[in-house]
């Protein structure tokens, strides 16, 4: 099934309250779903790219196969296309997911400007005044987003363990056992 998806995105303040939207209909036009996501706080971008990760979760769940993607953000078309650069490393870990729940669909993506776009961005605006999610036919389970990998070691800072400080009802620092402070100068 071929589907026409238009994805829209938005932040009052940059970063603020913001809210990301996305339509998809048939090719006759019949408006399969659209939803209008609330977001407590994000970036212009971060609205943008996740208007298109709802919009890949939501395609698969119609059993789409062949999407046309429609969006009035220049960077995010450019950056999925890869003729710009990801700098923003936040930016980079959302379009590596994007990629991989793009690879069932055939995927035709392309920039409009605003006005030819005005259907999520209207849902986008409506999420954000009632500060919650809108919508029809909305996503019926949402995967969590992929979570940052910590490091294995959160006690180690330049190679030296770290503790927490421990303070008494006094606030004063505890003893605790004395740690040999390394010589910024050992080895030269």
């Amino acid at each position: 099934m071929k589907v026409i998806i238009n994805i829209d995105g938005g932040s009052r303040g940059n970063p603020g309250i913001g809210a990301s939207a996305y339509v998809i209909k048939d090719t006759s036009g019949k408006i399969l779903a659209q939803e209008g996501h609330f977001i407590a706080h994000c970036t212009n971008n971060q609205a943008e790219y996740t208007a298109l990760r709802l919009a890949l979760i939501k395609a698969a769940e119609l059993g789409a196969k062949e999407l046309s993607i429609i969006s009035d953000s220049l960077l995010l078309v450019k950056q999925y296309l890869g003729e710009y650069k990801i700098k923003n490393p936040d930016l980079a870990e959302r379009m590596a997911e994007i990629r991989h729940l793009a690879r069932p669909f055939q995927i035709q993506i392309q920039h409009v400007l605003r006005h030819l776009n005005k259907e999520p961005d209207a849902l986008a605006n409506k999420a954000m005044d009632l500060k919650q999610s809108v919508g029809f036919n909305p996503i019926c389970h949402l995967p969590p987003a992929p979570q940052k990998e910590q490091p294995a070691n959160n006690n180690l800072l330049n190679g030296v363990p770290i503790e927490p400080v421990v303070r008494n009802k006094e606030g004063k620092t505890q003893k605790k056992k004395q740690i040999q402070q390394p010589s910024l100068f050992d080895g030269f």
